[in-house]
């Protein structure tokens, strides 16, 4: 078994060293301790995506996520869904990472956050991710005046990937209602595959 100890350790490093081990060393069965939640989330999501049956053991002030490869199974690729095949001709990925926007007025600025999340889903089916990274995350929240809004979009096949360091600054992991706690190696790699990304 291939164990890694990734506390410590800052997003997205936990899931990259996963990643390195499973294309370097092809492990049946591997572990990989982490020591916060984001971390946790995010190294279990990406042992599923690569065809491994995932559990999580507490460990104290550590979790141990340990993967055994489903024999027989062909990994997918992480950051793109089967739903993302539903979507238009075009992918376009916008990342949000303010909950206001524009500078000037704050309240102006959440009256134009709103009126933007409300009206994104006039971009149909090319509409192909959200990421909210930043202060952008406390718009998945409870309490979040677009939150009916960004389920209503994960209902209709967009996937929406919010910063799980974001929500860990803020202390709002637990708060999160909508979307897949990610990390960088999603975004980037979501940046790469994305025919256009819009930054607001």
């Amino acid at each position: 078994m291939k164990e890694i100890d990734a506390r410590n350790l800052s997003c997205p490093a936990p899931v990259l060293a996963a990643k390195q081990a499973i294309e370097s060393e092809h492990p049946a069965v591997m572990a990989i301790l982490v020591d916060n939640e984001a971390a946790k989330q995010n190294v279990s999501r990406y042992l599923t995506s690569q065809s491994y049956r995932v559990e999580v053991e507490n460990q104290g002030n550590a979790f141990k996520v340990t993967g055994t490869k489903d024999a027989g199974a062909i990994p997918a690729d992480h950051a793109v869904p089967a739903s993302a095949e539903t979507h238009g001709s075009s992918k376009i990925m916008v990342m949000i990472a303010t909950d206001r926007l524009g500078y000037g007025d704050d309240a102006l600025g959440l009256k134009l956050m709103v009126s933007f999340i409300k009206t994104i889903k006039e971009m149909g089916p090319d509409l192909w991710r959200l990421v909210l990274v930043n202060n952008g995350a406390k718009l998945t929240i409870a309490g979040s005046p677009v939150l009916d809004d960004l389920k209503a979009l994960a209902a209709n096949h967009v996937h929406i990937l919010v910063c799980g360091t974001c929500l860990t600054h803020f202390n709002l992991l637990d708060q999160k209602q909508v979307g897949d706690t990610t990390n960088m190696l999603d975004i980037v790699t979501a940046m790469q595959l994305a025919d256009k990304v819009i930054n607001i």
